[in-house]
């Protein structure tokens, strides 16, 4: 079961809005869909948001009706555009509208131009679950029996086509036999590690804990988690990385607690005409996620909300950055783009 995938003319994702009570699956028959369903939240994660801006121009192109290359490529990036306007914080999106776009660019006709868009998202969704295997494998290594590793937000598969950034490393570990547990923080204000770490793992059988976000700390005080594992929506060159808000509390008290913090991140997140974190574009999103949890208020009417989607730790609080292209120290993140 992946969390999307391009079928006969639409994009067919998993919408995460309704886990865990429900397994439901979405339809988008254009790009317009696909940018409504990243806005809400119902397909989200850096890795996953590179294919669904890839499908989105895809399903553009096998819907369109132009005669002419140029006439095509206008539309491609207009609904480009659009998509990109939806989470600004992730690079790996922009990156799957630039590879769809340079792909039907190289075509020489119409016809063959969609066909190289949807290819190439097609080959995206596939290298993203190798890729993320191999972080996985590459992962596993820092793991060891009877670690308690500590997850904020949901780093798994619903965060990628398949298989997971940070939680890849876990199912990696566990298949190989490392008898792991898990702590995953709720991650307020929408809850992914309560609503979709926890059920990806409960589905895998891996022991699973649910903390509030604010148990971080006092867990940590006490010994109880040995590793930290969190993905990232965005690497600077520096090696700061952007990731759901509240990491950069967690990478913090990792630090002051001498607990191994790590990134997993494919190096399609790794930004480097981003210097530096205090460059990276912060999302804030809307008000009501923080006023209302499941349709009911939870504050009072006329409380100012500031709603944060991301921050950004610092590579210094870092251990490692984990890539399928191996594990490097921050200062080091260069080095995996050197052929």
């Amino acid at each position: 079961m992946r969390t999307i995938e391009l079928w006969d003319k639409s994009v067919i994702l998993i919408d995460q809005t309704k886990l865990p009570q429900k397994l439901r699956f979405i339809r988008c028959e254009n790009a317009e869909e696909v940018a409504r369903a990243i806005e809400r939240m119902q397909v989200r994660g850096a890795p996953v948001l590179a294919a669904a801006a890839a499908m989105a121009l895809a399903v553009t192109a096998l819907r369109s009706r132009a005669r002419k290359k140029g006439q095509l490529l206008r539309e491609l990036r207009r609904a480009a555009e659009l998509v990109r306007r939806t989470r600004p914080t992730a690079v790996n999106l922009s990156v799957g509208l630039k590879r769809a776009l340079e792909a039907a660019q190289g075509a020489p006709d119409v016809e063959r131009a969609s066909e190289a868009v949807v290819k190439e998202a097609r080959r995206i969704a596939e290298e993203d679950v190798k890729v993320n295997k191999k972080m996985g494998e590459n992962g596993a290594k820092l793991l060891r029996n009877g670690d308690v590793v500590l997850t904020h937000c949901n780093a798994g598969a619903l965060a990628t086509v398949d298989y997971g950034t940070a939680l890849g490393v876990v199912r990696s570990a566990w298949r190989k036999g490392k008898r792991i547990k898990v702590i995953a923080t709720e991650t307020r204000p929408l809850l992914q590690g309560a609503r979709l770490t926890a059920w990806e793992l409960k589905r895998d059988g891996i022991p699973t804990t649910v903390v509030v976000d604010s148990a971080v700390g006092h867990l940590m005080a006490r010994g109880e988690v040995t590793k930290v594992l969190v993905g990232a929506d965005r690497i600077a060159a520096n090696g700061d990385a952007a990731n759901k808000i509240g990491t950069y509390t967690i990478a913090v008290l990792a630090k002051e607690h001498r607990v191994p913090f790590y990134v997993v991140a494919p190096t399609s997140s790794v930004d480097l005409d981003t210097p530096t974190g205090k460059t990276i574009s912060i999302e804030y999103r809307a008000p009501r996620e923080v006023e209302f949890i499941q349709g009911k208020r939870i504050l009072p009417k006329g409380v100012k909300v500031l709603n944060p989607a991301f921050d950004v730790t610092p590579a210094r609080l870092i251990t490692s950055i984990v890539t399928e292209r191996g594990v490097v120290k921050p200062d080091k993140l260069k080095s995996l783009f050197k052929s």
